[in-house]
């Protein structure tokens, strides 16, 4: 059965943020392995960055041939030049093996709101016009006012970080903002690095504040009679701006997990009580552990 049979849910597309370093993490043979899982479920949309090490290096010489998967990938930040990200852009399509990808995009909206914006852009452009991606866009946080930068840019692609427990721009309109403007909505982030799914005793010494909170979700979902995973993915899943639900994960079991999940229908659930508030829990660039 593949994913694309489960009617109105959006795309799930694999993250790979954990093959930075693929001989750390059970090598080039898992990645292999998490492929193969992927491709006879229809989860052939690959999410990568020229930031994640050797990522992309380690999937061009671990896709199948011929390979049903269509890539993403992240450009570098403004900050190495415009000519370095333009380099960097054509250097990642050798590095993935593959003539052309799906997409790029932006690794920081904070790029586009400065004044070399514009010239970024056209870069990216540029390199559509080329036939290099057929898709271009951009990577923002809640704080970067994505439905702003969407109208300035008319991007093809925006991905935004969305979770049963980080509700924000659906609570204030942002993804319906985008997807009225006809932008392909992913929403990456959907287990919020696995917050949901952390011990008390596990969590960061900057986060210890949220364990009473994040207690009273698990249990809501325990008397409701719903699995933590399944609930997060039918949050994301069935948003109906939401064209792709990107995630992460180190081994084929966990991915058969979450497909698994996945074809489960959607818990019956009070969505907007399962959120947090709380800043910081929200944003794992905030998390830093202070544990000896």
């Amino acid at each position: 059965m593949s994913l694309h049979s489960v009617p109105n849910r959006a795309r799930l597309g694999l993250g790979t943020a954990q093959f930075a370093e693929p001989r750390g993490r059970g090598g080039e043979a898992e990645i292999r392995a998490i492929l193969d899982t992927a491709a006879p479920a229809g989860v052939t949309l690959v999410d990568t960055s020229a930031a994640y090490g050797d990522a992309e290096r380690a999937l061009g010489r671990s896709w199948p041939f011929p390979s049903p998967f269509s890539v993403v990938t992240r450009s570098v930040r403004l900050s190495e030049g415009l000519d370095r990200l333009e380099h960097r852009a054509r250097r990642s399509l050798e590095r993935l093996g593959i003539a052309r990808a799906e997409g790029l995009l932006v690794q920081s909206a904070e790029d586009l709101h400065g004044p070399d914006g514009p010239a970024l852009w056209a870069r990216l452009e540029r390199l559509k016009g080329e036939g290099l991606f057929q898709k271009i866009g951009f990577s923002a946080h809640a704080e970067d006012d994505p439905a702003t930068l969407a109208r300035r840019y008319n991007p093809d692609v925006v991905q935004v970080p969305v979770s049963m427990l980080d509700q924000r721009l659906v609570a204030d309109g942002t993804l319906d903002k985008l997807a009225g403007q006809g932008v392909e909505v992913h929403l990456r982030s959907v287990f919020l690095k696995g917050l949901l799914f952390m011990d008390r005793e596990a969590l960061p010494a900057c986060l210890t504040h949220a364990g009473p909170r994040l207690s009273r979700i698990r249990r809501m979902l325990a008397e409701s009679g719903a699995d933590p995973l399944q609930a997060a993915l039918s949050f994301a899943m069935d948003r109906p701006e939401a064209s792709a639900v990107i995630v992460g994960v180190a081994s084929a079991a966990e991915l058969r997990a979450v497909i698994a999940a996945s074809y489960q229908p959607a818990p019956r659930l009070d969505w907007a009580a399962l959120s947090l508030e709380d800043r910081t829990a929200l944003d794992p660039r905030q998390w830093v552990s202070t544990a000896a």
